[in-house]
């Protein structure tokens, strides 16, 4: 199982209402990384939390790190507040592109295999606000031109239900799927964070189990929530056993990515938070690894439903 953290996360944060922990450089986050137990990668912000690549590709050398993703963020800038990929000037969705076409040359550079955007200001907040067919189209349209940029580094798109716009352009795995197809750039993949899955009442099991069955890529962010906000909260620490079942689904196809923690340590310390994260995510991997599958499966495919909570009970629960 390899564990990565996003580098935002191991610095200052703040919400609406506080600042949390001490600015640190990318150096001071790369030295923290390398003192948590099982994290060997980093996801890396581009442009906010970047430096210069050769310099980067050093600094992760020499503390024996991978990258597991390079995140273009879109959102940040004043003008694309309002949206970037799906606005009707083409300008703007020309400067968003860019800085997606930049993330992939920094990937390459750096040796990241994969670059990752979630379209977080693509949306709307009032009804009557946006024309909904030319939205799509344009969003469609832009990502398909950054996306045939250097087809080499794939680009996967995040999808989340709201946050910033109360109505997300890409709310749901399934939407984002179908917008994927529109594009039709085989080499496309879907990010998905298991707390914006729970946050759109998605199973996010089944989430892995519907991009497998679509051929369709994807990238895992772990975290847990209360099914009500994106809280980023240490993985399994709320619900148990979506966790579990994701790891199984995960581990039934063979996944080899990455699991990348989206995770905000806010008022803990953050060695502190982001090992017990790490820990409880592999403690949970060896856990499925001990389960026999395919008697599970067996068992589903049967539809011996208590034969199956006995299982979960005893093999999982430990009761």
């Amino acid at each position: 199982m390899k564990q990565s953290i996003i580098t935002a996360f191991l610095g200052r944060t703040q919400d609406r209402f506080s600042e949390y922990h001490e600015p640190t450089s990318l150096e001071q986050r790369l030295d923290l990384v390398s003192q948590i137990p099982n994290v060997t990668g980093i996801e890396i912000v581009y442009p906010y939390e970047t430096e210069e690549p050769e310099a980067t590709k050093k600094m992760m050398e020499d503390r024996g790190l991978g990258f597991a993703a390079v995140n273009a963020n879109i959102k940040k800038e004043p003008q694309w507040v309002p949206g970037a990929l799906s606005r009707p000037s083409s300008e703007l969705r020309s400067g968003a592109v860019d800085i997606i076409k930049k993330a992939k040359d920094y990937a390459k550079i750096v040796g990241a295999p994969l670059v990752t955007c979630c379209p977080l200001s693509d949306g709307y907040d009032n009804l009557f606000q946006v024309d909904y067919p030319k939205a799509w189209r344009s969003m469609v349209e832009t990502v398909a031109e950054a996306a045939d940029y250097m087809p080499e580094i794939p680009l996967y798109i995040e999808y989340k239900i709201n946050e910033t716009r109360v109505h997300a352009q890409l709310d749901t795995c399934a939407k984002t799927i179908l917008f994927l197809k529109e594009v039709g750039n085989s080499s496309m993949g879907v990010t998905i964070d298991f707390g914006h899955a729970l946050l759109a009442k998605e199973n996010p099991a089944q989430v892995i189990a519907l991009c497998e069955e679509t051929n369709t890529n994807y990238y895992l962010h772990t975290n847990d929530n209360d099914f009500n906000f994106d809280w980023d909260l240490i993985s399994g620490s709320r619900n148990f056993l979506h966790t579990v079942e994701f790891l199984f689904y995960a581990k039934e196809y063979g996944y080899d990515k990455y699991f990348t923690a989206d995770a905000s340590p806010r008022i803990f310390d953050m060695i502190g938070f982001f090992t017990e994260h790490a820990e409880m995510n592999l403690a949970l991997w060896n856990l499925v690894d001990k389960l026999d599958r395919k008697k599970y499966r067996n068992l589903m495919h049967g539809e011996k439903y208590m034969d199956l909570m006995k299982l979960v009970r005893k093999e999982i629960y430990r009761l």
